[in-house]
């Protein structure tokens, strides 16, 4: 039950992180292809560093997430990078970086309401929300596992979640589990 909820959020996360991708790309874009005519600022190009921010968080998860999503499915569990401790690692890096990027976002574009006739103020406005959403999800993803790893005492064990001593590498067979 709990492997297959995790692989949902993970699911659930890499969307957010490719609605999120488009949309960073999109105002990167936008700002760097200025025309002279555009009152945005004076029409002189420029990028928001907190954009190339969330960009670099959500490449970060769409590179993670697969691979999590992976060992979880396939019950890997031969070396470090496959364990509770390494997912937690992870989702704590992935964590800090979602929440200062969306914090950051939603000071400098919190309240675009007076200006959502404007196609680049809904971007930005959809940029904060999938940023508070993708973060929302790491979260709870973490939360999860951490809560399993201490129920089980699995911060060692292999982060899919399910040791079976008959059919995990990681616990070789010993007498007492020999069919």
């Amino acid at each position: 039950m709990i492997p297959t909820l995790r692989i949902c959020l993970y699911c659930v996360l890499f969307a957010f992180s490719l609605v999120l991708f488009g949309l960073t790309a999109d105002r990167l874009h936008y700002t760097t292809h200025l025309s002279s005519n555009d009152p945005l600022n004076s029409g002189k190009s420029f990028y928001d560093p907190i954009v190339a921010e969330l960009l670099f968080s959500t490449l970060l998860t769409m590179f993670f997430v697969p691979f999590i999503v992976h060992a979880i499915a396939k019950r890997r569990d031969n070396g470090l990078v496959y364990t509770f401790a390494a997912e937690i690692g992870t989702l704590s890096v992935l964590f800090i970086f979602w929440l200062v990027g969306a914090a950051i976002a939603s000071s400098l574009w919190g309240d675009l309401g007076w200006c959502q006739h404007f196609e680049a103020c809904r971007i930005l406005s959809a940029l904060v929300a999938f940023a508070w959403l993708g973060w929302i999800v790491i979260l709870a993803l973490l939360v999860i596992s951490l809560l399993h790893s201490f129920a089980n005492g699995a911060f060692m064990d292999p982060a899919h979640g399910r040791m079976y001593p008959r059919e995990s590498v990681a616990y070789p067979p010993t007498s007492e589990y020999r069919a």
